[in-house]
């Protein structure tokens, strides 16, 4: 206790101070923020003039999302990841609680023949999305503590694998296999940073795909979405609408764009502009700049997920290590997945772009899991300086209990 005092003392005195955080990865977070909020407010500003009545009501809630983002962050940096890593088991749990109360008929909200959201305070909230995150943690708790067994018994590889299916099961129940996809994607990038054997890994990998594409075919929706990928022009009017507007958004935008707030698509041609085809819009208003930076940002913040990881890996902090891991995955699947869909290379799948679509529950959850990651690194900075990661306050607190 004594030596906690004295380094309590010395933070006070201007001694050692706690380490920085990653400003590199805040400001992409910021960056990424601030051009969606501008990009929703000018791809929902006729569409919310038309049908609501004002043309900023998409903008207003999405800023009122991003505070709800940041404030659920700065409670989530707060815990420790020992506690957050006791509570992998109990966080599973409810995620499946979720992804089971969305199907009960009369608490589920439907939306287009798809329930997957529950009506909440100020949003509806889509429950695939905490239990993404919820699945990482406790997945990254599992690997943290069963990791031997993961390498060498094919029983540690094959636990996780069974509850991803029986929540990809309950996905697609809703239906939802997008986000089906990606979690298993997530899941699988996990279990390979943890250094599964390549034979069962490949094993289970080319089962799931074909599962996967068994699923697809044998679904007319979802058949329809693959055919029409692959020739949208071929029914432009029709079930090739969504894609090929995006398509003309994109080339409309050439080099710089026609301007912010000048787009043609977003004016009742392009479907969902402000939420799933955000960036169509983002490209015709901003070009290939515009895109150029965006794809920068999110490849500078997959970049610092798995640094900060690999940080963790030398400071010997496993959970911290998967953790960081699993998002940095998260965020760069996501991404590339909605970026593939609005320029035709990836059949459509209804997932947002992290952090720049409009939404509730992408925005809080992603800003939460963006929490995480400095979490992680807060306290990886604290063990390499030899301090507590729980900070100044938790010095204090020692001294006067000692």
């Amino acid at each position: 206790m004594a030596a906690i005092a004295q380094q309590a003392r010395r933070i006070e005195a201007g001694g050692p101070r706690l380490p920085r955080v990653d400003y590199w990865l805040l400001f992409c977070v910021a960056a990424l923020g601030l051009l969606g909020l501008v990009m929703v407010a000018s791809a929902s500003i006729t569409f919310a003039d038309r049908v609501i009545g004002h043309p900023f009501y998409y903008a207003i809630r999405q800023a009122i999302y991003i505070g709800c983002g940041v404030l659920a962050g700065l409670v989530l940096f707060k815990v420790r990841l020992v506690d957050l890593e006791r509570l992998g088991v109990t966080l599973l749990l409810s995620a499946f609680a979720m992804l089971l109360l969305v199907l009960v008929p009369g608490v589920g909200v439907e939306v287009n023949g798809a329930s997957r959201w529950i009506n909440v305070v100020l949003f509806r909230m889509q429950v695939s999305e905490p239990a993404k995150l919820f699945f990482i943690i406790y997945l990254a708790s599992y690997l943290a503590r069963h990791g031997d067994e993961v390498r060498t018994q094919i029983s540690g590889f094959l636990k996780p694998i069974g509850l991803l299916a029986i929540a990809a099961l309950l996905l697609l129940l809703e239906p939802d296999f997008g986000a089906t996809v990606v979690l298993a994607a997530i899941v699988m990038g996990m279990i390979f940073m943890a250094g599964v054997k390549l034979l069962q890994f490949g094993g289970v990998l080319g089962v799931g795909g074909l599962l996967l594409a068994g699923m697809a075919v044998s679904s007319p929706y979802r058949m329809k979405r693959l055919t029409t990928f692959i020739d949208p022009w071929a029914d432009p009017f029709n079930s090739g609408f969504q894609l090929t507007q995006s398509l003309i958004a994109i080339g409309r935008g050439e080099w710089l764009g026609v301007g912010l707030g000048a787009s043609i698509q977003k004016l009742f041609y392009l479907p969902e502009a402000h939420t799933d085809f955000v960036f169509a819009v983002l490209a015709e208003e901003l070009g290939l700049l515009g895109v150029c930076t965006v794809i920068l940002l999110y490849a500078v913040l997959v970049w610092r997920a798995f640094v900060i990881a690999s940080q963790a890996v030398r400071a010997e902090n496993q959970f911290a290590s998967y953790l960081a891991y699993g998002i940095g995955i998260w965020f760069g699947l996501q991404s590339f997945i909605n970026i593939g869909v609005n320029m035709g290379l990836l059949p459509t799948k209804g997932l947002t772009l992290p952090l720049m679509s409009y939404g509730g529950s992408s925005m809080v959850v992603m800003c939460a899991a963006v929490a995480l990651l400095l979490r992680i690194d807060h306290e990886t900075r604290c063990t390499a300086a030899g301090m507590s990661a729980s900070g100044i306050a938790a010095a204090k607190r020692r001294r006067s209990d000692a």
